[in-house]
């Protein structure tokens, strides 16, 4: 059976919201997806396209810049 289900951690433990439907002692594997990870990664993704965009721009501030 393959189930996903949310957990808490919290002093050491993944805390369940409900009991799941398997027999005391059972062997699972589990595997943990932090969200913020997720969210770093779309943060250092926004923060590379702003600095390419800033970077690729012909402003002409930044050519008269170059120049010096």
């Amino acid at each position: 059976m393959t189930r996903i289900v949310e957990a808490i951690y919290e002093n050491g433990m993944l805390k369940l919201p409900e009991p799941l439907p398997l027999p005391e002692k059972s062997h699972v594997t589990v595997t943990i997806q932090s969200h913020e990870d997720d969210e770093r990664a779309t943060w250092l993704k926004v923060s590379e396209d702003t600095l390419t965009q800033a970077w690729d721009s012909s402003d002409d501030v930044f050519n008269e810049l170059l120049k010096k």
